[in-house]
């Protein structure tokens, strides 16, 4: 099913400055699993560390050019796609030119829009895409602005720690200078709380201090530390496809589903 004007590409920063948060397995595994639903997805990976295009199979040495050489317009996105393990899920990988990017795409034109106006310009190549998934570096960087200047919206993975808080009060803030700077129709998408461990009374403290300062924008799906999420990318793999019966697995197909609803319900009001 392709985008169509009631179902229109939407494109979605996962983003958090700090590391180590989950931020990369979420984008991983909420590709899969919104791929799962029949949606057409594609996970740009513009994270030097590439991660996530380990975690979808692809080697650094076999990735060849990617999201550095769109961003620098050495070659078009149509020959930097490439295709998953998943049915319906398209690569844009980290190529490893990606990690000198910060400093090379100071002196270029339009620095902060490179990602946005290739995606623009050349939307015949997503040849019916209807969610991309941005995975961005952990920091708010050039690389970092590129992808929310490009988005709709902005998806901030949460680890339920002590400094949680303080983290995601910056990133909600640099989404709101982007908004009045350089992208008006950027939104907060949600807060995902990730590595949830409910042995441990500071996940629910922390869960509770995050639901009561950001409300609704809280996802209800709450991701837990499990070990197969964390095994799963040894072996080029979602969680959802190393093991769908896990506790992990089950909680990112709900959090894909808790993201449509939440589409369904936001188009429902605007109409």
């Amino acid at each position: 099913m392709p985008a169509t004007p009631d179902r229109p590409l939407r494109i979605i920063a996962l983003a958090n400055q700090k590391g180590g948060v989950g931020k990369t397995t979420t984008a991983i595994n909420l590709a899969t699993a919104l791929a799962a639903t029949k949606r057409r997805v594609l996970l740009i990976d513009i994270d030097p560390q590439g991660n996530a295009s380990t975690g979808l199979g692809i080697a650094r040495q076999d990735r060849g050019a990617g999201s550095y050489a769109l961003l620098t317009g050495e070659k078009p996105l149509r020959d930097l796609l490439r295709p998953t393990k998943i049915p319906n899920l398209t690569l844009l990988p980290a190529d490893p030119e990606l990690a000198g990017a910060e400093i090379e795409l100071v002196s270029l034109d339009n620095r902060e829009r490179r990602l946005r106006d290739a995606l623009e310009s050349q939307r015949e190549a997503l040849n019916g895409t209807e969610i991309i998934l941005i995975d961005c570096p952990p920091s708010l960087g050039l690389l970092t602005l590129n992808a929310l200047v490009a988005s709709d919206s902005v998806l901030v993975p949460l680890q339920t720690e002590f400094f949680a808080l303080e983290g995601v009060s910056q990133i909600t803030r640099t989404v709101e200078r982007v908004k009045r700077a350089l992208n008006p129709r950027l939104d907060l998408e949600g807060i995902v709380l990730t590595m949830f461990d409910k042995r441990n009374n500071l996940s629910e403290l922390v869960a509770a201090d995050v639901r009561a300062f950001f409300g609704p924008k809280v996802y209800s799906t709450v991701i837990p530390r499990n070990v197969r999420i964390s095994e799963a990318p040894s072996h080029g793999l979602p969680v959802i496809l190393y093991d769908h019966r896990s506790a992990g697995a089950q909680a990112y197909i709900d959090l894909a589903a808790e993201l449509l609803k939440r589409e369904r319900r936001a188009r429902k009001s605007a109409a």
